[in-house]
Formats: C-alpha cells, structure tokens, sequence
C-alpha cells in the first residue's frame, strides 16, 4: 500500500535526525525535499533514490504549497514509500498540516515523524535555555514572515507580560519592526538577544546583542533570533569539546559510519563529508579481479594498500579457506581493519603506512604476489617487489574519479581545516574547487603532503600516525595551538 511519510530533517546537522527518519530515508522509494534541507542529509538516501526538490528560493520561480501537495499525492500512487523530507519539524512552520491535509482527503496512508526545530536546537547550540528555574518558565515561538505578507499583529503586550522567552523564526528581515514592538509594548531595550545564524552548518555564528540593538546587527539568513533573560545565559558547554568551533572538511568517499567523522564530531566539529574522489568499477568490470581471486592459490602473498582494495577482492570470495596458505600484507590500519571484517588477519604491515616500508619490510623471495589496486597509482610497491625477486600481479580492483563537488567553492574556501586522505583527493580537490587553497590542510602522509605542496599549498601539516586517530590527533593540535594564538 502507498505510504507518504512527512519526516522532519531537523536544523542541519545528520546527527540531529530521528532514528525513525534515518530508517525511512535508507528504505525510501523517492524523497521529496525542502530547500532548507541540508545537504548532508541528502548523502543518506540510497544512490538509486530519486530526489525530488520542491525547495521554495526566494526570488526564484518554485513550486507552490498546492503543486507541492499534488507533486506528493502524484508520486504516492507510482511508489510505494515516499519519504517527504522537511527542514526542522514539519509542523512547525513547515506547512506540513497543508500536506497531511491533501494527502488524507487523497485517500493515502500518512505517517508523520517529528523532526528537531531550529527553533530549540538555535538556542542549545548557543548555550541559551529557552526555559531555565527563576528567568523563564516557558518559551513561545512565533514567525517575522506571515503568509501573504499579513501584518504581525501578534498581542505584543501579552507576550512582554509573560515573560517567556520569546523565540522568532523567519524574523531577520522585520527584526527592527519586532524590536520596536516590543519595546512599545513595555519590554525594556536592555532585554538580551541572541541571534544564530545557520545552526549546525559550517559557517554558523551566533551573535549576542539586545532589544534595543537588534536593529542595527548585520544578520544572515537563515537565523534564529532569542528574546528574553534567559538570553542573557550563556552555558558554553560547546566550549569544552576540544574541537568546538572548528569546521572540518573531509575528502575520502562518503561513509555514514566513518570512524574520523565520528571522532571529530564527538570532539565538536562541524564536519562536512565532501568526498573529492569516488570509487568506481574497475574498466573490465571485475572481470581481471574475479580470475585471479579464482586462482588465488597460485599465489604466495596477496597484498592490499587500501580498504578499497580488500572489499572489492574479499566480496568475490566464496570460501575463505582458499587463503590458508597465502600471506597477506597490508598498508595502514584502516586496511587491516578492513580485512579483519571478513575475518582474515594479516601477516604483515610496516611500521610506517607508506609504499617504502613495505617494500623495505617485506621478505626476499621468488614467487608469486598478487596485488589487487586502483587503475592509476604510484609503482613504487611493485617496482620494490620486483627488485627483490618477486613476480607481482598487479589486478585492476577500482577506479578513482572525481564527483560532482558537493559544496560550492566559496563554502570550501571558508572551511577552517580540509583533510587529504590519499595524494588522489588532492587531484580531486584540485579538479573540484580550482580557485580555492585550503585554509589548513591536513595531510595522512609525506606523499600527500608533496602532491599539496605542489599545488601551492603552504599551511600543511602531516599525521604523525597514517591512520583515523593520527589524522584526529594532529587535529585536535591544531585547535589546541589556535586557541592558545
């Protein structure tokens, strides 16, 4: 049966979506989207999920609230979940009891999933209660902006004598007309204000001010802006994460569960996964892969440089009792853990996560190594191998391309730190975002680094360790040293 299901985004960040919605966007059949709704979001829906954007740009020809309504009872009766995915709460300002509405007098099955307003998650991220023991005993959230333009006639005087904290969505254009509203109705000019600009996005800002001030501030949209004494707190918890305030751009393909944007997240960054490089089928499609891995025990050792590698080899496996007698080496730890997801050790990996030390560790010999990688990269692991008496096959595994960037370039030119992850995303970035040097760029070893130096790049600094908690701790140094600046 044909179910719409009106799910809310939250503000921004994918860690502030509900389980209930994360589980309905991997099981969706098409996605119906606002233009509110964050990007990063969108990186959770399947890759062969349609996406349907409905988003509604000021100053721009869009879809209307009754096309919108038709475009989701139209796509209910061709699919059989469609997901429609609303920034913050759809209930909240989102004109989903409009769509709800349509969608029951259609005749269709709806289910609606409440999602995190910017309206609570503005003021927590700036460390203000909108409710807090002897400032306020409630809050009220009303809009600057009413449909068709309509006057904010709201009862000024009542919402001054309640004393709740008052939280305006939509406000930045009228904010001086809401000030003065205020103040006419008895609300001292001196009452604080705190204004939060693109909540939970990399260049969010928060702004403190008053009343009376409010006018005169230069604000950005979107924002929330706080009214009321409990403005005037300011529980920095933010502040006591390592990494707070710091916006981190990622490279590497996209991963819901990457172990570095997990770590950096939990230290307080604002992470954007904007992968540089993809993985794609290797030329033949599989086909040089799938006969060695067919004739793997001909081989005395299988070695792999990348997790890439070891996924696209270990999933044309059928019995792992065929590597009993094979060897397998492997560069980096993220490759071992890879590996040892299937179940399999490995027998080797070099101290230093790097081509030369492998070679240098590896063993003299003369038989056969089977090395399963990407179409291009460097020779420096089999020419070594080969110097010391090995035969090495090298198999085409994968191939590396550039997406389509996923951020524009003036938000990637603003992002505090950008991590290379391989000398590819270097490329990548470079294919991607041509005008732009990155800020601070943290590179997991010496070859990366070269590959940036000879783009220009001057603010590099190298894990100490090629891995997810080398690249974290080289991190969090770099807020340490900035904050101490």
């Amino acid at each position: 049966m044909a179910r719409v299901v009106l799910v809310g985004a939250g503000p921004g960040d994918p860690g502030l979506i509900t389980v209930r919605g994360f589980e309905l966007l991997r099981s969706a059949d098409v996605v119906v989207t606002d233009f509110l709704v964050d990007s990063r979001l969108k990186q959770l829906i399947p890759a062969d999920v349609d996406i349907v954007d409905v988003g509604k740009r000021p100053g721009a020809t869009s879809f209307s609230q009754e096309a919108i309504n038709q475009e989701l009872i139209r796509l209910s009766r061709s699919h059989g979940l469609v997901v429609r995915l609303k920034g913050g709460d759809p209930f909240l300002f989102g004109r989903g009891g409009e769509e709800v509405d349509a969608l029951l007098a259609a005749g269709i099955s709806v289910e609606v999933v409440p999602g995190v307003t910017s309206a609570l998650a503005a003021p927590a991220y700036a460390g203000v209660p909108v409710t807090h023991r002897g400032l306020a005993d409630g809050y009220i959230v009303i809009t600057g902006h009413r449909h068709a333009d309509a006057p904010l006639d709201y009862d000024w005087s009542a919402l001054v004598a309640s004393k709740l904290t008052i939280v305006v969505l939509m406000g930045v254009a009228r904010r001086g007309l809401i000030a003065d509203a205020l103040m006419a109705a008895g609300m001292s000019a001196n009452t604080p204000v705190v204004v939060v600009e693109s909540v939970t996005w990399p260049q969010e800002r928060s702004l403190r001010t008053t009343v009376g001030q409010l006018a005169a501030q230069q604000i950005g949209s979107p924002a929330v802006i706080v009214i009321g004494t409990t403005a005037g707190l300011h529980l920095d918890w933010r502040g006591s994460l390592p990494l707070a305030g710091m916006s981190v751009h990622l490279l590497r393909p996209f991963d819901p569960h990457d172990r570095l944007a997990e770590k950096l997240r939990a230290d307080g960054a604002t992470v954007m996964q904007a992968p540089a490089i993809e993985i794609q089928d290797p030329s033949d499609g599989g086909r040089a892969l799938r006969d060695a891995m067919r004739n793997i025990e001909r081989y005395d050792w299988l070695l792999f440089t990348s997790k890439n590698g070891v996924e696209r080899a270990m999933e044309t496996m059928v019995d792992l009792r065929r590597l009993a007698n094979i060897k397998i080496a492997v560069i980096g730890s993220g490759t071992r853990d890879a590996l040892e997801r299937y179940r399999v050790g490995s027998d080797l990996m070099p101290a230093e996560f790097v081509g030369e030390a492998l070679v240098d560790s590896f063993p003299a010999g003369s038989g056969r190594v089977l090395f399963p990688r990407a179409q291009v990269a460097r020779e420096v692991v089999p020419d070594g191998l080969r110097a010391k008496g090995w035969g090495v096959d090298i198999v085409e595994a994968y191939q590396i391309g550039v997406p389509v960037p996923f951020m524009k370039e003036d938000l990637a030119s603003t992002m505090d730190v950008t991590v290379f992850t391989a000398a590819s995303t270097v490329r990548g970035y470079r294919e991607q975002y041509p005008g732009v040097l990155p800020k601070q760029a943290v590179a997991i070893g010496p070859v990366t680094a070269d590959r940036l130096r000879d783009l220009g790049v001057e603010q590099i600094v190298v894990a100490e360790e090629y891995s997810v908690e080398g690249l974290t701790a080289v991190i969090r140094r770099l807020a340490a040293s900035s904050t101490q600046e």
